[in-house]
């Protein structure tokens, strides 16, 4: 039998620190990290009323645009079938083709973004996902928040950020290093990395998806990440939910985001043996379960701990 690789660290067999992880996110001081995965928690394939894959989401550009695909899996490539769909046609057709996917209404917040409503006071959540199902979580349990966009999609404020205060219809304008960061902890903050929709207009759209976009929004790291954040980050745990290392541009962002001297932890169901030794190489311990098994041991954690059950 061949002996298991001692240098990576990958909790097979171990289990999340439930009690603590639950701890420090009721005291503010995680910083969870919202991958692709997490607003697909519950969901199996593509039935009705769940939002599309990042694979299905391509396959459907793909096939509106005729992507040349020698194979059917150059089509599960997002930002290359993006890049296509532009040159093609038009970055306004893009962007009508994702509002229509992403504020369609058709989707509900799922026992993860439930969980995270439940148990944030003063949270800093940070997502690269475009869709508002996390805000609804929120205004469901009537919680008070914050949405920052960087709206790298949108030239004319580029190098600023979208401060949406609770209940604003409006974003305050800022560049990155006029924000505070005093800001930050007076209230639950979703940091919203790659843009995202807005329900009831397409005046604040932004979207990073295409190749192009990509590379643009790297080389301007330091708007899109300001200091404040960084020196937020510095003190905190990181929690990381539903994002695989495969794509580069993820591997990227997050080494430049910056992880703090704390332990962070990531869960990811069956993570490639690539994977795996990437969260190493980030001083991140790694747990080998799904979101689901994720979110039902921090209810019961919740149960256990304040004798109240989950969202």
């Amino acid at each position: 039998m061949t002996e298991p690789d001692k240098g990576v660290t990958v909790a097979q067999e171990v289990k999340p620190p439930y009690g603590t992880i639950l701890q420090e996110l009721e005291a503010g001081m995680v910083v969870p990290f919202l991958g692709a995965a997490a607003s697909r928690v519950g969901c199996v394939g593509n039935a009705p009323g769940t939002l599309p894959s990042g694979r299905s989401l391509s396959e459907a550009l793909a096939l509106d645009a005729r992507f040349p695909a020698q194979d059917a899996a150059d089509n599960w490539d997002l930002a290359k079938v993006s890049s296509y769909y532009v040159d093609g046609s038009s970055r306004s057709a893009l962007r009508r083709k994702l509002r229509d996917v992403f504020a369609s209404g058709s989707y509900k917040p799922n026992s993860l973004h439930r969980l995270l409503a439940s148990v944030s006071r003063t949270l800093l959540i940070v997502t690269t996902n475009y869709d508002t199902l996390l805000e609804e979580a929120f205004k469901d349990a009537g919680k008070d928040f914050d949405v920052i966009v960087y709206p790298a999609d949108n030239r004319e404020y580029a190098n600023a950020l979208l401060w949406w205060k609770h209940g604003a219809t409006e974003p305050v304008k800022l560049k990155s290093n006029d924000f505070d960061e005093e800001d930050l902890g007076k209230t639950t903050t979703i940091y919203k990395l790659h843009g995202s929709v807005r329900p009831h207009t397409d005046k604040w759209d932004n979207f990073v998806i295409t190749e192009e976009d990509y590379i643009r929004f790297l080389s301007r790291m330091n708007q899109a990440v300001p200091g404040a954040f960084r020196k937020y980050f510095s003190t905190r745990f990181f929690l990381f939910l539903g994002y695989g290392l495969n794509d580069w541009n993820l591997r990227v962002l997050l080494r430049e985001v910056g992880a703090s001297e704390a332990v962070s932890w990531a869960i990811l169901h069956q993570p490639s043996p690539f994977e795996t030794v990437l969260w190493n190489r980030r001083k991140v311990t790694l747990f080998n379960v799904t979101l689901e098994e994720f979110v039902a041991e921090m209810e019961a954690e919740l149960q256990r701990k304040h004798g109240k059950t989950g969202p």
